[in-house]
């Protein structure tokens, strides 16, 4: 096991450092010039030079690059356009709402995906299989951008029992939470309805039901554990979309997180603390599907070569 974390752990640093060239490429190999693009067409000669010599694009693209995988190493990330402040301080201050945000939504939706999977598994064709089967259409048919409305003119202005936007109540993050988990919940039942079906049929579930034991203890001691492995990887996808679905959503109910700050940055044409948040939110997409893999070894050791 020990040999696989370390061949896990060495595997990511190329893929981290692609990462890191992908976003460089979004700001320095894009056409046109950024610098004009964020000053506008009515700034002066001087003006442009001005801001392409603090941000060093008067460098060449090798020494950019350099001086960009140089910053990651120290954590700067550059200083924000708009906002005149260091963009990894920035990122700091609002990376914890977003991972509040995406924590609250995955636990919702495994409170929903865990029992309603196996409660259709255990009754294949039965009223709860078909229930789940029409509600997981429904929740997977709903984009994020039009159920927070709709969340938010039912239960925020027609019964007036949550708040809109913010965070400035614990009550705040349950819209937000249940418009993020609504597909990814759905789409963990269905799935763990299939694979936990597969294994119900297996052969040692029915020579253990043959001896006497029950059905129900019997799914959740051991079939269950078989069919979670690709349920977690499906799962740790699904993170890393929860954080890209963050974006929508936390400007839909204005979620103080790294998604609304993204899209202020955009609306400000604030280059660096785009690349900044780009940047996070891929690492952080490459540290979940890293950890994914490591507990997928834990509960499958057959994986682990």
């Amino acid at each position: 096991m020990t040999g696989y974390l370390l061949r896990r752990g060495v595997l990511a640093v190329p893929l981290l450092l692609g990462v890191a060239t992908l976003v460089f490429s979004l700001i320095h190999l894009t056409p046109g010039d950024p610098v004009e693009v964020m000053l506008g067409p009515g700034a002066g000669a001087g003006d442009v030079a001005g801001l392409r010599h603090r941000l060093g694009l008067d460098r060449s693209l090798l020494a950019q690059y350099a001086g960009f995988l140089g910053g990651l190493a120290r954590g700067d990330l550059g200083e924000s356009l708009h906002y005149h402040d260091p963009v990894a301080g920035l990122i700091r201050e609002r990376y914890p709402a977003t991972l509040a945000l995406a924590l609250a939504s995955l636990s919702l939706a495994l409170l929903f995906a865990l029992p309603a999977g196996v409660a259709a598994a255990l009754r294949p064709g039965r009223a709860v299989d078909q229930v789940g089967r029409a509600a997981a259409i429904v929740a997977l048919s709903m984009p994020s951008f039009w159920l927070g409305p709709l969340l938010i003119i039912c239960f925020s202005i027609w019964l007036d029992l949550l708040p809109v936007s913010g965070m400035d109540s614990p009550a705040a993050v349950i819209l937000p939470a249940v418009t993020l988990a609504a597909a990814t919940g759905s789409l963990l039942a269905r799935l763990l309805r299939v694979t936990l079906a597969d294994e119900i049929g297996a052969l040692y579930v029915r020579a253990c039901l043959s001896r006497g034991c029950s059905r129900i203890g019997v799914t959740v001691r051991h079939a269950l554990r078989n069919a979670l492995p690709p349920v977690m990887t499906v799962l740790a996808l699904q993170t890393g979309s929860l954080l890209t679905g963050a974006i929508l959503t936390e400007t839909v109910f204005a979620w103080p997180g790294l998604g609304r700050l993204l899209v202020q940055a955009i609306a400000y044409r604030d280059y660096p603390l785009v690349q900044g948040c780009v940047l996070t939110i891929a690492l952080t997409y490459v540290a979940i599907n890293l950890g994914a893999d490591l507990l997928h070894a834990l509960l499958e050791p057959r994986t682990v070569r």
